[in-house]
């Protein structure tokens, strides 16, 4: 897996903007996406997460850490949270119909995906964060056709 984008990121503002752009672009795609976010606990995927999906005007973003999954569904978008951390089996997930979730137009975001691995999709992109107290590095890394165009996106805006 190459790197493909390394973005430094100074402050929970800087994060939360980036994070607002990558939802932009993921919705001009009009087609399922799967993001991986990893990263150790308390590195920022939830924060990331959070404002990615409040951009679509969901303003109560619950972390799914219990529920496994938290989905928001309007008009305008349908964004799945995924958090495997409390996973036990991955075959868990089929028991919450982890498929219907792949349809075009839904967006997936994942924490903790390789507690997952075998039930969930794999991965247009992954942004792995690494940071102490504000500050975010996050190495992007892409995986198909819909994660370069994606990156491609993201990246016009830097």
């Amino acid at each position: 897996m190459a790197t493909i984008l390394i973005l430094q990121l100074n402050t929970v503002t800087d994060t939360k903007k980036f994070a607002q752009q990558l939802a932009k672009c993921s919705k001009q795609l009009e087609k399922a996406v799967v993001i991986y976010l990893q990263g150790n606990l308390g590195a920022g995927k939830t924060t990331l997460a959070r404002s990615f999906i409040q951009s679509f005007g969901f303003d109560r973003v619950k972390s799914p850490t219990y529920t496994l999954v938290e989905s928001y569904v309007n008009q305008e978008i349908s964004i799945h949270h995924f958090d495997c951390y409390r996973l036990s089996d991955p075959e868990e997930l089929e028991y919450i119909g982890i498929r219907e979730y792949s349809a075009p137009g839904h967006i997936q975001l994942i924490e903790w995906a390789e507690l997952g691995k075998g039930a969930i999709e794999p991965e247009d992109m992954t942004i792995n964060i690494t940071g102490m107290d504000e500050a975010r590095t996050l190495k992007i890394s892409t995986h198909t056709d819909t994660g370069k165009q994606l990156l491609a996106c993201v990246n016009s805006s830097h």
